[in-house]
């Protein structure tokens, strides 16, 4: 039976489709809105060729999840290929001009060339919900720490000192902040008073906290330009502060809720380091279907975490870092390696043995953080919790 590639360049409100057949000749090319009644009767148009169908998409998420949707819906093989590899294959096709039916033919015949290319599948519900929250989750801490950073930038200006002595991203300088931004306001409250409304607060250590607080104040004695604006400015920053950690925190009992309902839970938070939010990060990262990397090795690739060799003639045996891979599966490979080493005694022999060996810090954290993929790869393969010691060992 014949076939025909088809290749998608994805777009917010529009997509535009080309579809091949088996020698590379165009067969259709449409510009469509990113609307359902056009994207079924761009399918119709496409399957009236009476041929089975492959297609290609530049996105696998976002503005690509209706067509994405419709297409596995009707059981439509589909397969995902980076802008990055569309930006490279088009410099070996003709002409120097990129258009969309430029990029979407040069997807649809990557598609018919390469056997290498990620397949989307319909996704598990919690690994869904998990992307969604664990995205979020993402965006609130990185405005917290681009408000922080202005927190700091605006108490500096008018009380260095304090700014110095505060660790801001704690709750109770937080609330100090909300009362108090001028050298000569902690003064006037002094210790006890502002003790007592610290602790009405429920601080922590709010005597430690006040005391830190009136002695930095007793150092500066000058009132700064633009202290009483900015002091308002430090009040509204230090409350946008305590808002998103809020949020942050809402959204982690959300992401533990969601992820503590899917079937791998157990597995993959009791590799030590991995907890909750990581392993939810893995599980939104990787879609949970190990099926789809087939070994750990592809698994340690697309995580950023295989050194890739770079030979030239003579040379050989000259590993270095991959350039394409998952950064946000590479983070939680790292991060959790580097919490398994304070807290499991395996992987902290491990990390001195590669230090012993004349790694870096970076280069050990890095095998450590492959070694663990194989590791979380078995256990997620038999199903079973992370042991200490291995079952045949025990048996043993």
């Amino acid at each position: 039976m014949a076939m025909i590639w088809a290749g998608i360049d994805a777009g917010k409100t529009h997509h535009h489709c080309v579809a091949i057949d088996e020698r590379g000749e165009r067969l259709l090319s449409r510009r469509v809105a990113n609307d359902e009644p056009e994207l079924l009767e761009l399918l119709a148009h496409v399957s009236a060729l009476d041929e089975t169908v492959t297609w290609g998409i530049d996105l696998a998420d976002g503005g690509a999840a209706l067509a994405i949707t419709l297409l596995l819906n009707h059981d439509q093989p589909v397969h995902y290929i980076s802008g990055r590899a569309i930006h490279r294959a088009s410099e070996s096709y003709r002409g120097e001009g990129k258009t969309d039916a430029k990029d979407a033919a040069v997807i649809a015949d990557q598609v018919r060339i390469r056997r290498d290319l990620h397949p989307l599948r319909i996704s598990d519900e919690t690994v869904t919900d998990l992307k969604i929250l664990t995205g979020r989750r993402t965006d609130l801490v990185a405005d917290r720490t681009r408000t922080v950073n202005r927190l700091r930038a605006q108490l500096t200006g008018i009380f260095p000192g304090l700014e110095r002595a505060l660790d801001l991203t704690n709750t109770g300088p937080l609330v100090l902040l909300t009362g108090y931004q001028t050298p000569a306001a902690i003064r006037r409250i002094g210790v006890k008073r502002l003790e007592t409304w610290l602790r009405n607060r429920r601080v922590l250590r709010p005597d430690r906290l006040a005391e830190t607080a009136v002695e930095t104040a007793g150092r500066q004695h000058t009132s700064l330009p633009g202290e009483k604006l900015t002091a308002q400015l430090v009040h509204t920053l230090a409350a946008e502060v305590m808002a998103l950690n809020q949020q942050i925190t809402d959204v982690d009992k959300a992401i533990e809720a969601r992820f503590r309902g899917h079937q791998d839970f157990e597995v993959i938070t009791s590799l030590p380091g991995l907890g909750v939010i990581l392993g939810a990060e893995f599980l939104a990262a990787t879609g949970g279907d190990m099926s789809l990397f087939g070994t750990a090795d592809r698994l340690a690739s697309f995580g950023g975490v295989a050194p890739v060799p770079r030979d030239s003639g003579q040379i050989s045996g000259n590993l270095r870092r991959p350039r394409r891979y998952n950064r946000r599966l590479q983070r939680v490979f790292s991060i959790s390696a580097l919490f398994s080493i304070r807290h499991c005694e395996d992987s902290r022999r491990f990390y001195e043995r590669k230090r012993a060996e004349g790694k870096r810090h970076i280069q050990a954290v890095l095998a450590l953080a492959r070694r663990r993929v194989n590791v979380l790869w078995a256990l997620l393969r038999d199903g079973r919790p992370y042991e200490a010691v291995p079952p045949t060992a025990q048996e043993a």
